[in-house]
This record gives C-alpha cells, structure tokens and sequence, in this order.
C-alpha cells in the first residue's frame, strides 16, 4: 500500500525514502513529497510517484496524499510561528485521505518539553490525538550532523560554542532516525506508541569538544555562554535573528536534559546499535 513521505526533498525524508527502498518497499508504492520537487526528479526517474507538498495549501496536500495508506510527517522548517498550523493541515488531509497510519517526527520528551521547539512539537502531538488518527511518534533526538558540519568552523576557531552547560545529549545520524522511520512505516504494532529516539552514548558539549580534539588531533574547549550571549554569537555569525535564539533555546533545553534519552528504542527499532560520536565524527573529518 503506498506510503507517502512529506519532507523528501529534505535530507531526512530522503534518506527515509532510501531506507524504504532498501527494506524492500517497491518504488510505485511510495509517494514522496516536497515543495520543489524538481530536486527530487531522480526519484521519479526511479519509478517513485513524486507529488508536490507545500504544507501551508491544504488543497494541493489532499491532492498529494489521494491513495496513500500510511504517511510520515517531518516537522516543517518553517518559521516557529507558523509550524503547528502547518503540521495540522497536514494532520487534516492524511485524515481526509484516509490514511491508516500517521508516523510523526517529533522531539525528544515533546510531552514536558519546555523550549520553543518543543512546544511545536507538543501542540503537533496533542492535535495528532484529538484528530483520533492511528499514529506513531518518533520523538527524534539532536542529529550528530548539527555537530559534525560544523567541524571546520569548530577546528577554526579551537572551541565548541553553546549554552548547554553539562547537560547530555543522546544525538544520532540522520540516516538512523531515517531507518527508524522505515521501520515503522513498514512492519506493524507501532500504533500508538511513542519511541524517544536517541544514540546509545549521550555525551555533553564538554565531551563533544573532548572527542573532537582526539580525532583530529587538535585541542578544541567547550565556551559555555548564557542563552542570550549565545544567541547573540549566532546571530553575529549570520543566522536570522529568530533561528539564532531557538537554537539557543534549544541548549537551554538541552542544559535541562530535554535531549537526552536512556531508552533504547533506536536501538531496537533499527535493529542495531546507532552510529556513535566518535564514528560521526572519524567519517566526517576524512570526507
């Protein structure tokens, strides 16, 4: 039965498409879907239908998900403001095109959360059981590529920058949420369930910066600033204003353990223990 992936010009949803492809889901019965779908033209050319998304025109996401059986949600990139509206007209045509499954990527203790993000998140969830819609949530953890990517800015500058104090953070691959997704999409008794989703070796920024000096053979230090001071240095370094202070918010939650999870369902889920730290970072300093 098809299975749409909203997000799939994203980096997430198409490594989510890969992943269904590699457990054997034929290329006819996946839809993916995007706002540009021109970036995802190989994927048509592979026999995957393409449909276009946008999240914000309920008309043209009841026209993207006509047939599908089981759908996966990514959280919009939008602004914060404009996310839950977003999510819920989302929520709205998989329940029009009555789908039998709605998988959605939320965070990490979504439920408790108190950042911004959080909050969208948790807004999402509760209108995902108002709607009485079958659902499973993939409460995702930090991507270990939020760190990774910044490699040459870190080695650069000598230190990792955050406002996370000692908090500890349970981060995995993007391609490991991605399987997770697959998972889910693909084999039964997930409804219903809510799976934190996290690498088996949390570490704090302390340790980030620590690991990093070991694997590339430079001393890195952890500069643990104030919420406002952090974002501030994001903000210098040219991120819209916005961005800057919910990425610090999102330290702030990550100093109150909000990203941190000891539940193994990743593990479980994929079947295997998760990339770690250390082999994220061995990869990306020898790309």
């Amino acid at each position: 039965m098809p299975i749409v992936v909203t997000g799939a010009t994203g980096q997430l949803g198409r490594l989510t498409v890969e992943a269904l492809l590699r457990r054997g889901i034929p290329a006819a019965d996946i839809i993916a879907t995007g706002r540009d779908i021109a970036t995802i033209k190989d994927l048509a050319d592979g026999g995957i239908t393409v449909r276009r998304a946008d999240f914000a025109d309920a008309d043209g996401l009841a026209e993207a998900f006509a047939g599908a059986d089981r759908l996966l949600l990514i959280s919009a990139s939008v602004p914060v403001n404009e996310r839950v509206a977003n999510h819920r007209r989302v929520i709205d045509a998989a329940a029009s095109a009555g789908v039998s499954l709605v998988a959605y990527t939320s965070t990490t203790h979504a439920d408790t959360a108190t950042t911004v993000i959080g909050a969208t998140h948790g807004e999402t969830e509760a209108y995902l059981r108002d709607r009485g819609i079958p659902s499973v949530l993939l409460r995702n953890g930090w991507y270990l590529e939020n760190y990774t990517s910044q490699l040459p800015q870190i080695l650069h500058n000598g230190a990792v920058v955050g406002a996370a104090g000692e908090g500890r953070i349970s981060a995995a691959s993007r391609a490991d949420y991605a399987e997770a997704a697959a998972v889910v999409l693909t084999t039964e008794g997930h409804t219903g369930a809510v799976y934190e989703l996290g690498g088996d070796e949390s570490f704090t920024l302390s340790e980030l910066a620590a690991a990093i000096s070991a694997a590339a053979r430079k001393q890195v230090t952890y500069a643990d600033l104030p919420v406002t001071d952090f974002a501030q240095v994001l903000a210098a370094a040219g991120l819209p204003a916005e961005l800057a202070e919910v990425l610090a918010d999102a330290d702030r939650g990550m100093n109150r353990g909000e990203m941190y999870t000891d539940s193994g369902d990743l593990r479980r889920l994929i079947g295997r223990p998760p990339v770690t730290l250390a082999e994220a970072l061995a990869v990306a300093l020898h790309d």
